[in-house]
């Protein structure tokens, strides 16, 4: 019996800074996914350190022996700030544990484990989640959001996760921008708790806008502008990678074709990924008929 697990990545995050010192992300799941695949025969065969390091963490905290197969399909840019390792790493931790025991580790116990690897995205949750991604403290969820489309782009290079969150500037810097950071969540909680885009949009903006000094990004007030003109809600940033997205809502889809071309024409700083949608996030897991268990 083959057990799957997808995972969503994401489009960097909605806001991302710290409140009184605490560090937090809110998360920005996409419908773009990681896939593991464990098989009841065989050893492992994974080639991913850290994912290697959470199955091994799983077996080790549910005090159980594992013989499996892995595989892990993903074709999530890494090291763009995309979650491609939390991706990765949450599917492989309830693909291991389903099929050793039997039964799901709740969300909390995968960023337990997660935690201890690196810091993690909480796109495993359901819905839209708070989380402090490096230790843990806050969990905090949200709400589902509204329909929302998202034009990504990438402005090249690639940030590793362990070695950004050891900056020795980045807490002085984060208290700086922790005014701007709440006025983001505001926007954005209550956005999600009254399904406005426009809000939710706004928010994720700004939170962009305040993150240039810890980690520029080129071309983002000129996206910011042009995207404006099209009638995107707002833009989003990996606060600690190189990907940025166009916010659109349903009812200004419309514009989303005029806007890349737009953007191709006058940011050639910045590289079109993809287009996806921002989805409640999650695990999903199914067995060999493809039904989700």
């Amino acid at each position: 019996m083959t057990i799957k697990v997808k995972a969503p990545g994401s489009c960097g995050e909605l806001v991302q800074g710290t409140i009184n010192g605490v560090n937090f992300l809110i998360t920005c799941p996409i419908d773009w996914y990681s896939e593991v695949s464990v098989i009841h025969a065989g050893g492992m065969t994974l080639t991913k350190p850290k994912t290697a390091a959470a199955v091994a963490k799983t077996f080790e905290y549910l005090n159980v022996l594992g013989n499996f197969g892995l595989a892990v399909e993903s074709d999530l840019p890494v090291g763009k700030g995309m979650a491609s390792s939390s991706a990765d790493i949450s599917a492989a931790c309830q693909a291991v544990a389903v099929a050793a025991t039997g039964k799901r580790l709740s969300c909390d116990e995968i960023a337990d484990i997660a935690l201890q690897i690196e810091p993690t995205d909480g796109i495993f949750y359901p819905g839209i989640i708070m989380i402090d991604h490096v230790r843990g403290k806050i969990r905090r969820q949200l709400g589902a959001p509204p329909p929302i489309n998202i034009l990504v782009f990438d402005v090249g290079g690639q940030v590793d996760t362990l070695a950004f969150n050891r900056r020795e500037d980045l807490a002085r810097l984060n208290q700086a921008k922790e005014p701007q950071i709440a006025n983001a969540v505001e926007l954005v909680v209550k956005g999600l708790q009254t399904g406005d885009a426009r809000l939710i949009g706004q928010g994720a903006t700004l939170s962009a806008i305040a993150n240039q000094p810890i980690l520029y990004k080129p071309c983002l007030d000129m996206v910011i502008n042009i995207s404006r003109d099209f009638g995107a809600v707002g833009v989003c940033v990996a606060h600690s990678g190189t990907v940025l997205g166009i916010m659109f809502s349903a009812a200004a889809a419309s514009g989303q074709e005029a806007c890349l071309k737009e953007i191709y024409r006058t940011c050639p700083e910045v590289a079109y990924l993809r287009t996806v949608q921002l989805i409640a996030g999650g695990l999903i897991i199914t067995g060999d008929d493809g039904s989700e268990r």
